[in-house]
């Protein structure tokens, strides 16, 4: 019996990717007309190299449709509110905006699933479809720089006490992903599984993100009662019976931070549920649109990106001739 491991479902959270493209490749690296093309390269060249190295059955880039959904701010007014600009869009450098749609033109003319919701942030799409995909009996791998996905880790159950969903940590860059799983939670977070690790997130909060967490409770703080109570609710129940293995000062903060602990554990926690559009997340067996990949590779002077993407899902190239576009 042949027991090596299935190919993954592969979870892109794109804004994340396209992100740290951006952060890490100069804006002087442009089209023939001088337009910034970093993140639009970075993307494609982390696309190619993700789909070359863990060789999934499928892919989605998913996305952000709402970067701050207006029920995560009714829950929690503090969420996000950092980054937002003057005009009430995301705060976001202003030659990154441009090539976001370029990067989803990329992905439409090549035949890459791309899926968004109203209302929902890319982590949300992303906790839907590795729900999904769980009850499918599929592995699923997801690609992020946000340790907040790190509540999928170990999810399902299906292949041993880890489960089957491999979050894939970026902060070390694409060629040195940190492989995030049930035991990796416990060893480094001194949690049990992602659960647990949604509840930590809650108590310690993230100024990234705009939550406050509970003043005084850090993140070993946070695991030690978690093990001690089992979970948020137990942490809680706790705090308003004395519970005497409580210091008093952290009994109080607990209690006085009641308000927030109500709302914060449905901001954290990524939907499983959320309305998706349909979408096909099967590689394409043919480049979907051959025209748009070439007044791409032209217009934006990335013939090399989309080639090295269309080499690693087995396409051919011929949309992207040097001949036709030139060699970049």
């Amino acid at each position: 019996m042949d027991r090596r491991p299935s190919p993954p479902l592969l979870l892109l959270d794109a804004a994340s990717m396209y992100f740290r493209a951006y952060h890490g490749i100069p804006d002087s690296v442009a089209a023939p007309d001088g337009t910034p093309v970093n993140a639009l390269r970075g993307f494609l060249d982390m696309t190619a190299r993700l789909v070359a190295d863990r060789r999934p059955s499928g892919l989605v880039a998913c996305w952000d449709d709402d970067w701050r959904p207006q029920w995560r701010v009714d829950a929690v007014p503090s969420y996000k509110a950092h980054r937002v600009a003057a005009d009430g869009a995301e705060d976001a450098p202003r030659t990154l905006g441009p090539q976001v749609p370029v990067i989803a033109e990329a992905l439409a003319a090549v035949g890459l699933a791309r899926v968004g919701a109203p209302g929902c942030e890319a982590d949300d799409v992303i906790g839907t479809l590795a729900t999904r995909a769980l009850a499918q009996g599929r592995r699923v791998e997801v690609v992020t720089g946000d340790r907040d996905l790190f509540q999928l880790a170990g999810s399902g159950g299906g292949a041993g006490d880890d489960g089957d969903v491999l979050v894939l940590y970026t902060s070390r860059g694409i060629r040195d992903l940190e492989v995030v799983d049930g035991a990796r939670l416990r060893e480094r977070y001194g949690v049990p599984d992602g659960d647990r690790y949604a509840d930590l997130a809650v108590l310690r909060g993230d100024p990234s993100d705009g939550l406050p967490g509970v003043p005084g409770i850090s993140e070993k703080t946070a695991a030690t009662l978690l093990e001690r109570f089992g979970d948020l609710a137990g942490v809680r129940e706790a705090a308003l019976a004395g519970a005497p293995s409580l210091r008093p000062a952290q009994r109080s903060r607990l209690v006085e931070a009641a308000d927030y602990l109500d709302a914060a554990p449905a901001v954290v926690r990524v939907l499983r549920d959320a309305e998706l559009p349909d979408h096909d997340d099967a590689l394409p067996p043919a480049v979907a649109d051959p025209d748009a990949v070439t007044r791409l590779a032209r217009r934006y002077g990335v013939a090399s990106s989309l080639r090295r993407l269309l080499v690693a899902l087995g396409l051919p190239t011929d949309a992207v001739r040097d001949e036709v576009v030139g060699r970049r």
